[in-house]
């Protein structure tokens, strides 16, 4: 039903990513450039999609050629567009990489005088819709600035404050739940959610150049830590947020901020996950040829919610996000990137899925 609670809404930047077509060249000697829908809760947002999962987008864009373009691709990736709305001062954001496999992406952000996504007014927000998503999805980048922060703020304290959680049953569900075959599962993984059974995640994302240095992100971190169910983010992100570098220090911080489920992301090192309950996941990354590593933690994201809402163990539900990001990270683009169900499942068998171009739609 088109009134059923949503499985994950996200909420935050979006923007067009100009990827450059050809690797191992300098910016300034680039000479063609794809162009694709860009910007971390997006990209989230269409990773769940891509793997069945009910999905819509909070943010906004400029009121230009390039926001109709984003409106075009999250509609293509079934993505609902109904909260994504026209900011008539600022231009849509653009971003550029250099691509240099197997580990050195630099990113540069065009998000000036400043980035429509952040011009995200309390008022706007249809409070009831974040409430009720079995999933919430919110960003470091999101409290970055005004009036996108205090937003930001106010959909968590709606996740938190006591609404009537739709059709999600208290509690959520045993520790179990399906295996990553593409069945659904009985519901929300309940070691990662509120009493009521739903699941709040807050992304870390450490971007600097956002902020004016760390000791001005850290209280807004807290703030919004104490909402969230489950945290995500590499060891910077997390050094960020607690104070703490060492994963495991840094997740039983994250677990003492408030969250039940603390996941940090290690490079190379794998993914270590623990839980409120005293469960600790060690999981080691999957192993591909790297050719754009951006949008892989998107990847990861999005897959990791639907794991949490099929209602997977911990080790499960982080094994599948490994890898669903390591597809990504084998690839160029990052939304038209995302893998669908049985990519993800013919990586973990260790056997060839059939060949999907990118931007394959479902």
């Amino acid at each position: 039903m088109a009134t059923d609670p949503y499985d994950l809404i996200t909420m935050g930047r979006i923007g067009v990513d100009l990827y450059p077509l050809q690797t191992g060249v300098p910016l300034a000697r680039v000479e063609t450039f794809g162009k694709f829908l860009g910007g971390s809760p997006a990209n989230v947002a269409v990773a769940a999609a891509r793997l069945g999962r009910r999905t819509a987008l909070i943010t906004r864009t400029g009121a230009d050629p390039f926001g109709a373009y984003l409106h075009q691709e999250l509609r293509a990736f079934g993505v609902d567009d109904r909260w994504v709305t026209p900011v008539e001062a600022y231009p849509t954001p653009l971003t550029f990489c250099e691509i240099f496999p197997p580990d050195d992406f630099p990113l540069y952000f065009y998000r000036q005088p400043k980035a429509p996504d952040l011009e995200i007014h309390p008022h706007e927000l249809d409070l009831a819709a974040v409430a009720d998503a079995r999933v919430f999805w919110m960003t470091g980048t999101g409290l970055s600035a005004e009036p996108s922060r205090t937003s930001t703020l106010a959909a968590l304290a709606a996740r938190s404050g006591g609404a009537s959680p739709g059709e999600v049953s208290p509690g959520g569900v045993s520790p179990g739940g399906a295996s990553p075959d593409g069945a659904r599962g009985a519901g929300p993984a309940g070691y990662a959610a509120a009493p009521d059974g739903r699941i709040t995640v807050f992304d870390l994302d450490w971007r600097p150049m956002f902020w004016s240095g760390a000791d001005e992100a850290r209280p807004h971190y807290a703030a919004a830590l104490r909402h969230a169910t489950v945290a995500v983010g590499n060891v910077d992100e997390c050094e960020i947020a607690t104070g703490e570098r060492e994963p495991y220090a840094a997740a039983r911080a994250l677990l003492d901020a408030g969250v039940r489920l603390a996941v940090v992301k290690r490079g190379p090192g794998g993914v270590l996950a623990m839980t409120a309950d005293g469960r600790t996941a060690d999981v080691p990354p999957v192993p591909v040829e790297v050719v754009n590593g951006l949008g892989a933690g998107d990847a990861f994201g999005g897959a990791l919610c639907h794991g949490l809402l099929a209602g997977w163990d911990p080790a499960t539900a982080v094994r599948y996000a490994n890898a669903a990001g390591a597809l990504v990270a084998s690839r160029l683009a990052c939304s038209s990137a995302m893998p669908f169900p049985d990519e993800v499942a013919a990586l973990l068998a260790g056997t060839p899925a059939a060949a999907r171009a990118e931007g394959g739609r479902p």
